[in-house]
């Protein structure tokens, strides 16, 4: 009986020096998988040379791509769907009306395209005329000096949302002038941590973010690990569903954090029926062993997951060419995508 006991507080012990957090909702896989064949879309020739295009949004008859590792500007706009050069804007430099960096864009409308610049901690919304063949900067929001170099953002109805990176809260609102409001949410990770590597684990949750207007709904995938964060704002209500790959795994130096699993996602599309989201899920482990051979390493995702708006898998998508960016049209089951592996760096998968 002291025996059992014994047993018994040594187990007590251990449960109590190993501190888990929640435990989340797990997939192990999708419903459906179907292959998808990239179509190359021809684009207008002799215009521009893209050589790192991250992000592409459609809107109308007009789309746009950004150029993660441009020479001269970051953005470019085409006619669509011929792929007509129209205009190039949001110019690298250091001068008042260019931009130092560019992290992600929202195509909103004609009139409505913001984009972020993460070095000068502004976001700048522009006027793009398909007729005119010109874009013009209409406004430039400073973001509140508090927060610490925003990353990612959203658009909403009543100013922007961005993600936090120290660790404190998931996401910070901001007013229309870039002023925090409130912040909300915490990173859902199941492990416990001391309050000293929140920046850390902030840098390591990185996410990748997309709102969808009508729905009220912010989505959040990512960029280490697979993990996607589902706020049904209107509600209040979170949904953390974990992949098997599950939450970023990463070591501290430094207060740095390193990433030591996979590559997880690099885009995410909400639309009024499911979330779109491209995975990569490759070990830095094996990126780095084709890096050591000399061998050119492929970059982006040949997987889109698709999920309902509450998480739940729907089907999965297999391409046979990795994608990094993608503007997924529901109504004509179209999804353009972003390739920077091939010459052919705008592709379209039909769903």
């Amino acid at each position: 009986m002291k025996v059992c006991n014994y047993v018994m507080l040594i187990l007590c012990m251990f449960s109590c020096t190993v501190d888990y957090g929640e435990h989340y909702v797990r997939y192990n896989g999708f419903p459906e998988e179907i292959m998808l064949k990239a179509v190359a879309e021809t684009v207008q020739p002799d215009t521009v040379f893209l050589r790192y295009p991250f992000r592409i949004a459609v809107r109308d008859s007009l789309a746009v791509v950004m150029d993660l590792h441009n020479t001269d500007y970051y953005f470019h706009a085409f006619t669509y769907p011929d792929w007509k050069y129209v205009a190039a804007f949001g110019r690298r430099g250091e001068g008042p009306e260019e931009m130092l960096s560019a992290e992600t864009f929202r195509f909103l409308s004609y009139d409505s395209l913001w984009a972020l610049d993460a070095n000068r901690q502004q976001i700048s919304r522009w006027r793009i005329s398909p007729v005119e063949r010109s874009a013009e900067r209409l406004e430039v929001i400073d973001l509140d000096k508090s927060l610490v170099r925003t990353l990612d953002f959203c658009v909403t109805d009543d100013g922007f949302i961005v993600p936090d990176y120290l660790g404190a809260f998931r996401y910070h609102r901001l007013s229309p002038q870039g002023e925090t409001i409130r912040s909300e949410g915490d990173i859902p990770t199941e492990k416990k941590r001391d309050d000293g590597s929140r920046p850390a684990l902030a840098q390591a949750w990185r996410s990748f973010v997309n709102f969808h207007p009508r729905r009220d709904i912010l989505v959040m995938a990512t960029q280490l690990g697979e993990t996607l964060e589902i706020f049904h704002l209107k509600d209040s209500v979170r949904t953390v569903v974990y992949g098997p790959y599950g939450e970023p795994e990463f070591r501290i130096v430094q207060n740095e954090s390193i990433p030591i699993g996979i590559m997880g996602f690099s885009d995410v599309c909400v639309t009024d029926s499911f979330i779109y989201a491209v995975f990569h899920g490759r070990t830095f482990r094996d990126i780095q062993a084709v890096l050591q051979k000399g061998e050119p390493s492929e970059s982006g995702g040949r997987s889109i997951y698709v999920f309902d708006l509450n998480g739940k898998p729907a089907r999965k998508y297999t391409l046979d060419r990795a994608i990094y960016g993608i503007n997924v049209d529901e109504q004509k089951r179209i999804i353009t995508a972003t390739d920077v592996n091939h010459d052919e760096q705008i592709i379209r998968f039909e769903i």
